[in-house]
């Protein structure tokens, strides 16, 4: 007897400044799933945060400019309607599971996430707080400075403080190589080194329009980009260690030379670090996995001084799946193919999905039934 195929809804897209980058890791995970386990429905959301069909979806992974196709799906939606966002996901029979691929804003601060909750659906990756909170620079190094986790010091800006922060006063609390960050964006916009009051002020001008929680984090001299890649539920694994080197010139790894002109941008694939550095990166990234309470996977940015000691960066919950992306290249070396990292993802994502079933949120007293009966299925 056949074996039933998974029916997979693969979202894509959204409106971050990684719109591109999503559509790209989608054609690669859908090219990497086997066909013969899974039926795979397409769905993107536009830049207006709309989910578009999977017809329309399909169109512009054929190459239809997606401005066209856009127009052409609006024209027979009614987005007045309060469900407009969503009610492309009625038009294909019943999913089964979700793999989203949004990277930044609706996919990685907890949106969809609270979406598949409410539809009783499993997916791949964090559960809805985990997301959120690994989202905001600002909370996750909260956690991570309870949890004893190295990294770097920071200030916290808002509306009602920026005037306090001085660029003398940010100086002589944080030293003289200094980064200025919106608490919730990706794809290192919004983000700026600065070296004088012009240039701070300045900075604060722009990621202030990108959130209203900035940070002025202190910087590390000609520090070495470390990543590894984590994967699992409760007994994550850790990858080998993948690093970067950017072109001689730029100041840090900043959208430019992410997504505009990576041409001179090296991965070391694995990178070369002595033992108790990578083991100390590993141990440090599995521990922020636990802290900040993630599932499915992972990838954890790291930077290490001119002393050889690392600060943990930041998180990203639903890492970049394209040809050159690094966590799908640092599994790869450490033993797992691009088809069998999304068959494990799938498979966390289900198992994480019947752990919470076991729980309960009404309340009956001991001996009414069983302690741990599902709540749904």
């Amino acid at each position: 007897m056949t074996e039933k195929k998974l029916h997979v809804a693969l979202l894509f897209g959204g409106n971050s400044s990684e719109h591109d980058v999503s559509k790209r890791s989608a054609h690669n995970i859908y090219d990497g799933m086997d066909k013969d386990k899974y039926d795979v429905s397409l769905f993107m959301f536009t830049k207006d945060g709309i989910l578009l069909d999977n017809e329309s979806s399909q169109r512009i992974f054929d190459g239809e400019p997606e401005d066209q196709v856009v127009a052409d799906a609006y024209e027979k939606m009614d987005l007045t309607s309060p469900l407009a966002p969503i009610a492309a996901l009625n038009t294909v029979k019943e999913i089964d599971f979700f793999y989203p691929v949004i990277h930044g804003n609706l996919g990685e601060d907890g949106t969809v996430q609270g979406l598949f909750r409410l539809l009783k659906k499993p997916f791949i990756g964090s559960g809805i707080a985990s997301s959120a909170v690994s989202f905001d620079k600002d909370l996750t190094k909260r956690i991570l400075n309870q949890a004893g986790i190295r990294n770097t010091k920071y200030v916290l800006l808002t509306p009602e403080n920026r005037d306090e922060y001085t660029w003398q006063r940010v100086q002589d609390e944080l030293g003289q190589i200094l980064f200025v960050k919106p608490a919730k964006q990706g794809s290192s916009v919004g983000i700026h080194k600065v070296d004088n009051q012009e240039e701070y002020e300045a900075a604060l001008e722009d990621a202030f329009t990108y959130d209203y929680k900035v940070l002025v984090e202190a910087g590390i001299k000609n520090p070495r980009e470390i990543e590894i890649s984590i994967l699992g539920n409760e007994k994550p694994i850790a990858s080998k260690l993948g690093g970067i080197r950017v072109p001689d010139g730029d100041e840090f790894y900043d959208y430019e030379n992410k997504f505009v002109d990576a041409s001179g941008v090296v991965f070391d694939l694995p990178v070369i670090v002595d033992d108790d550095l990578a083991n100390e990166i590993k141990e440090m990234a599995l521990k922020a996995y636990k802290a900040l309470d993630m599932k499915g996977l992972c990838r954890i940015d790291f930077l290490v001084d001119e002393d050889g000691v690392p600060y943990l960066g930041e998180p990203n919950t639903l890492p970049g799946f394209t040809n050159i992306s690094l966590y799908p290249q640092m599994w790869n070396i450490s033993g797992i193919s691009y088809s069998e990292l999304i068959d494990r993802l799938i498979q966390l994502g289900i198992e994480e999905f019947e752990h919470e079933g076991k729980l309960r949120y009404d309340f009956k007293a001991l001996g009414e039934e069983k302690v741990g009966e599902k709540r749904y299925n």
